[in-house]
Formats: structure tokens, sequence, C-alpha cells
């Protein structure tokens, strides 16, 4: 199932966002780089072209989530939720101006410098809990899900190269997909954790990820806050803090940062602005030489 899924949605992160936060008409309306000129597919044609695609696997549903402008002018961009026994994923594949071919693949930065852009974006916006030194040579940034199982799988490669890496700065962005029910009460009591205690914060993630399967929408108020009283800080004042509007605000201008610098999925690492999906699957040797590499470059 899962093979033929891949055959013409390539998928680079385990954990999708796999529903829009705006309407299909609102994502549509966008307007493209100035001087481009974009011709949007409809949604009748995106279904069309899915159900031709997939309409053999009686198993397979989809929900179109957004066409609008690409990131490359002339490029029209369609997002769609696949549906699985397996699960839900976000699939992406961008529209020619002719409307007769689909590009499937990553659209990524080019030039001497690809990654500084998405670098300084982060330098300014993130606001997260942090580990190491605030003037480190080479900044990780991960953008995390507590209720992703991928995020749960990638913490020992995150650890091991956090302690194979002192010199380096560490910071933790909330990120919850609105795929995962408890997700976004998750990052309100993270966040609210971090506010208290920046020691408290990592104990509570990792309790958090050991004991996922744990948690449920229904019983999350009650194991967030007993984890949170695990973590060394009193429960009761992380829950009342959770339910804050000015908490649900600092989730949001998180989820905001991710965004804009183009996260779709979690885990997501930025390793000086360069970005890295699939974490745990990837050699703890090749994430330790993209970190020393950054740090030479940053010299």
């Amino acid at each position: 199932m899962r093979s033929s899924l891949n055959l013409i949605l390539v998928l680079g992160l385990a954990c999708s966002l796999v529903a829009a936060q705006n309407s299909v008409t609102a994502k549509s309306a966008e307007k493209p780089a100035p001087g481009a000129t974009v011709n949007l597919p409809s949604e009748a044609t995106v279904d069309a072209f899915m159900q031709q695609t997939f309409g053999y696997e009686t198993q397979i549903s989809w929900k179109i989530a957004s066409i609008k402008p690409a990131p490359v002018p002339g490029l029209a961009q369609v997002d769609v939720v696949l549906a699985s026994p397996q699960g839900q994923q976000l699939s992406r594949f961008y529209v020619t101006p002719d409307g007769d071919h689909a590009v499937v693949g990553d659209i990524i930065p080019f030039g001497a410098k690809p990654f500084d852009a998405a670098k300084k974006t982060l330098e300014k916006g993130i606001t997260g809990p942090s580990r190491g030194p605030k003037n480190a040579p080479v900044t990780i940034v991960e953008f995390g899900d507590l209720q992703c199982p991928a995020c749960k799988a990638a913490q020992p490669a995150i650890e091991g190269l956090i302690a194979s890496e002192p010199d380096v700065r560490f910071v933790f962005q909330n990120f919850p997909l609105e795929m995962h029910n408890w997700a976004a009460k998750g990052a309100a009591y993270a966040d609210c954790v971090g506010q208290a205690s920046n020691d408290a914060f990592w104990k509570f993630v990792a309790k958090t990820y050991e004991t996922q399967a744990d948690i449920t929408a229904e019983n999350a108020d009650e194991k967030l806050t007993a984890l949170a009283d695990g973590a060394g800080v009193k429960g009761a004042d992380i829950a009342t803090c959770a339910s804050t509007p000015v908490t649900k605000a600092h989730v949001d201008a998180s989820l905001a940062l991710g965004k804009s610098v183009n996260v779709t999925g979690t885990p997501t690492l930025f390793i000086n602005g360069r970005s890295i999906g699939n974490v745990s699957q990837v050699p703890a040797a090749s994430l330790k030489g993209l970190v020393d590499f950054a740090a030479k470059q940053g010299k």
C-alpha cells in the first residue's frame, strides 16, 4: 500500500501536516509573487486526477487541502490529504502552467548560500526552550509534535547528536499537527512548562514521548498535568496556563515560524538553516557531519 502511495507522490516526512489552516477557497485566492502568472487548477480537475491515479485502490481516499501558487513563479501547488488504513499523509505536487503536467518532489533553496534565508528567519523568530551556548557557531532548531510517533522515534538520534556536540545550541519549537487530537494541548502544556523552568521542559518532553501511547484526547489534561508535576513544576498551575489565550498565541507563533521556513511535517530539524527530515533514518555519522560542516562554514 505504501509503495503505491509513494509511486507518484514522494513523501519526505514521517508525520505530515494533513489539514490546511484555511479553506481551499482562501488558499486559492493567495496572490503569486509580483510579476508571476499562475493558472490554478480547479478542485474538480484535481479530484479527477486523483481518481484516475488512485481510483484502483479502494482503501485510499483523499481530500484536497489547498490549491495555491507555489513558491516558484508559474507553478501551482496542490496539497492533498491521502487516507488509508495505515493513516493519513499530506502529499504535495506542482502543476505546470499549461495544466498538462504534474511535478513531484521538493522545491529547495538554491544559490551560493542556499540556507542563509532560513537561518536568518529562524535566528529572528525562535523563542522555544534551548540548550547549549547562545553564541554557538551552530544552532539546531527542531519543530516537533509531542503526539507524533516519528518525533518520538527520532529522539534517540537527536539526543545522541546533542550529546556529541556540546558546543551546539539546540532549540525546540512547538509544531502541533492538526491531524493529532491532543497535540495542540500538548504544545500548550510544553510552552507553559518551558516558561516555568527550562530544565523541567526537557524532562517533560522526554516523559511525554515515553508515555505517548497512553495519552488520549480524553485523558490528556490529567496525564499532562501529572507529567508536569513529575518534571518538577506545579501541574495545576501549568494546566491553568495552558488554557490561556496568551499560551495559544505562543503556540500559534511557533507554528507560523515553522510555516515561514516551509515546515510541513514533524520532526523537522534545521542545522544553521539547512532542513533535515526523516531524522530517525539519517545515520548518526551523517547528522554529526552536517553539524561539523555547518560549524566550519560559520568560521
